[in-house]
């Protein structure tokens, strides 16, 4: 089966700091694959090369067997991608800018309207369809971002901390999409923070940390060479199994 996402050898630097040293990864369709590693790990990095938002790169980089670096254009027409923040015109209303959003990928007018108003009733948000956005919180403008990154009906998505801001029925909901996307033949790249999450909805987990990938396989297979939740497994890999000791400093010194 062709890869969907394949990298080979990935490098790459910000000025002199190293933050990708040598990524392999091939992920075949219609696969969940949590993407998740400590801050400044290179997760973001890595997706934006996959996207071509960084075309400055050494290694391949393949999407829908496109090269990244002189087909991006191409490869964009095909993904989608939600990142954890991102500008959305604030003077416009979510029916402006999905209409945009759809213009940008040559939908057909129609269909972009009668599309975005059905996408943001089943995410409750049909009251604010043409409301400014002025006055959204975080969690009603992840909603719009996460309608324009689908709005196309993309073969590949990209999620980076796709559930930042949103209540629990939203969360839901959006996890549901998420299993629903893949079972229909669709790749999901997820990137998050929350273990939980992505331990429930990850057909195969990659554990990324300065630059390397350090465990990669379904939550089983990780759980059987090390029996620990995902999260204490997280822990153990990036060097970051010492908080408990961290946490009870801290109420030390806040009694003192």
């Amino acid at each position: 089966m062709t890869p969907v996402i394949q990298l080979q050898n990935i490098h790459k630097s910000y000025g002199a700091t190293l933050v990708l040293k040598g990524i392999d990864l091939s992920v075949s369709p219609g696969q969940i694959v949590g993407y998740i590693g400590p801050n400044g790990a290179g997760k973001s990095t890595t997706i934006k090369i996959l996207i071509g938002m960084l075309p400055d790169f050494d290694g391949e980089a393949r999407v829908l067997g496109m090269d990244v670096k002189t087909q991006s254009l191409d490869i964009k027409r095909r993904i989608g991608y939600v990142p954890e923040n991102a500008a959305l015109y604030d003077t416009l209303t979510p029916m402006e800018y999905l209409q945009f959003i759809g213009q940008l990928y040559e939908l057909d007018p129609t269909h972009i309207d009668r599309k975005a108003l059905d996408l943001l009733r089943l995410f409750q948000l049909n009251d604010y369809a043409n409301a400014r956005m002025t006055t959204f919180s975080k969690g009603m403008r992840q909603k719009v971002l996460l309608i324009s990154g689908l709005l196309h009906n993309p073969d590949v998505i990209f999620l980076d901390e796709p559930l930042s801001g949103l209540d629990a029925n939203a969360v839901v909901l959006v996890k549901e999409i998420i299993r629903q996307l893949a079972g229909s033949g669709k790749t999901i790249f997820y990137s998050s923070h929350i273990m939980e999450v992505v331990e429930k909805i990850s057909d195969r987990i990659i554990i990324i940390n300065q630059g390397q990938i350090v465990a990669d396989g379904t939550f089983a297979e990780l759980q059987h060479q090390r029996p620990e939740s995902l999260e204490q497994l997280f822990a153990q890999l990036t060097g970051s199994d010492g908080q408990t000791g961290v946490a009870e400093e801290f109420i030390h010194t806040l009694n003192n």
